[in-house]
């Protein structure tokens, strides 16, 4: 039931923004799954029992694997109904993904995504780069009913990466970007090691890549100080095509996180440690974090990618953030204290008196339903009081007493019908016709749960 809500408050906030929801497949083509980075290697691919030892005459290409993102599914999907699509399309995807990760806190090989995208049709404006992650905020922050801290967006740019290491004299971009990504998992000096081990680089420029990571900025004025002295401290020239290369990240981010100052300030910040291992992404990568949760890592990541679908010379660039929901939930669940008020959505149980009058009940139930107020009837005509602890099992705030059933008839006309708050004690008159619940008992079927009075 925690998770339902989390599902329905992020779907409520992405359609509010204009978003249409789709659903994809399960499974993919491996050809298309082998190339993303280093993804791929958790891949759980399909068999179906008769191949079973035998599956090494099928070249992994050729084979189905279940999706470990809903990125990749958004591309072949886009390209396959382009015809039909309008453009700029926007789209949120709530699903389940699979990875052969080692499980841990907060790591699952199954859980489930909520992804918004916007895909263009041969180009993409930059202002969906600041919009995007702002939508996602805006989910956040409606996530705080539920125990949730205060998240932030730190956002980088590859090129403002990419245009860098060139300068230092890297060749493998690709490769530094993956173990840069691993900074936060594994430390500064493992990272060095990995970068000069696999990646070619010596030991003065793994530690100016680390330097670089080392860079934050809530502004473009500070972001561009910034990276102008580690340019000159490392002897990289403004004149240089690197540098160039690097100039069009930097003025892009610079932007994001200025215009979304003006909107939610302090809400997305330039972070350069950002690289997000997935080899698709080409400009801006996003990663979020909520305050006082740094074990947890990352909530909701992202970025743009503009090469990833494709239909002969025509290109369909995008930008994306997805939300780990199972995370969240897992996060909520066993830290913030959200738990499930009651296991039923039913805000009234009716009474039922003996069986002979279970038309009655049956009849308020229906009238409660067709004006929207979830309603459930006595499974037994037991004891008044059992009925009432069935109730109160199931956390159902009301019980509805229909009238004494030597006057009921099988039309339940409610005159002069009872029904009981079971958590106040208070019980008055009430007809099925007109009678609301107190929103407060009817709705929050999640609560927040104070650990310290606990």
């Amino acid at each position: 039931m925690v998770e339902q809500r989390v599902i329905d408050t992020v779907r409520r906030v992405f359609e509010l923004n204009g978003f249409l929801g789709i659903e994809t497949r399960a499974v993919e083509q491996g050809s298309s799954l082998l190339k993303k980075g280093e993804t791929s290697k958790e891949i759980y691919l399909l068999s179906r029992l008769q191949e079973v030892g035998s599956e090494s005459d099928t070249p992994v290409e050729d084979r189905l694997g279940l999706h470990f993102d809903l990125t990749v599914p958004l591309s072949r999907y886009v390209v396959e109904h382009s015809g039909a699509l309008t453009f700029p399309f926007k789209r949120w995807q709530i699903q389940k993904v699979w990875r052969g990760e080692r499980p841990q806190e907060g790591r699952f090989r199954e859980f489930v995504q909520a992804d918004i995208d916007v895909v263009g049709n041969g180009e993409l404006p930059e202002h969906y780069e600041v919009e995007l992650p702002l939508v996602m905020v805006s989910a956040m922050e409606e996530l705080r009913a539920f125990g949730m801290p205060k998240a932030t967006v730190h956002a980088n740019n590859r090129k403002l990466s990419e245009g860098f290491y060139r300068g230092l004299g890297l060749s493998d971009v690709e490769g530094v970007l993956r173990e840069v990504d691993k900074l936060d998992k594994i430390g500064a000096d493992e990272v060095v090691k990995l970068l000069v081990q696999d990646c070619g680089a010596d030991e003065a420029q793994a530690r100016a890549c680390l330097a670089l990571a080392a860079l934050r900025a809530e502004n473009g004025t500070a972001l561009r100080a910034g990276f102008a002295e580690l340019c000159d401290r490392y002897g990289i020239g403004h004149e240089s095509e690197a540098y160039e290369l690097a100039e069009q990240g930097l003025s892009t981010l610079a932007m994001i996180v200025d215009e979304a100052a003006k909107i939610r300030p302090g809400a997305v910040i330039a972070d350069l440690s950002i690289a997000r291992g997935l080899d698709y992404y080409t400009g801006s990568v996003y990663e979020t974090f909520l305050d006082g949760a740094s074990s947890l890592g990352s909530v909701c990541s992202g970025g743009r990618y503009d090469n990833l679908a494709t239909q002969g010379n025509r290109r369909y660039p995008g930008v994306g953030l997805s939300i780990g929901l199972s995370r969240l939930v897992s996060y909520m669940l066993h830290t913030a204290g959200a738990k499930a008020s009651r296991t039923s959505p039913a805000a009234v149980l009716v009474a039922v008196w003996d069986e002979s009058t279970r038309p009655v009940s049956n009849a308020i139930a229906r009238s409660l339903r067709g004006r929207g107020i979830a309603a459930d009837v006595s499974p037994s005509a037991a004891k008044l009081g059992k009925q009432i602890r069935y109730a109160d099992h199931l956390g159902i705030p009301y019980v509805w007493f229909p009238a004494d059933a030597s006057t009921a008839d099988a039309q339940g006309d409610g005159s002069s019908d009872e029904v009981k708050n079971i958590l106040t004690g208070e019980q008055k008159r009430a007809d099925p016709l007109s009678w609301m619940p107190d929103t407060v008992y009817a709705q929050q079927s999640v609560q927040i749960e104070d650990k310290a009075q606990a």
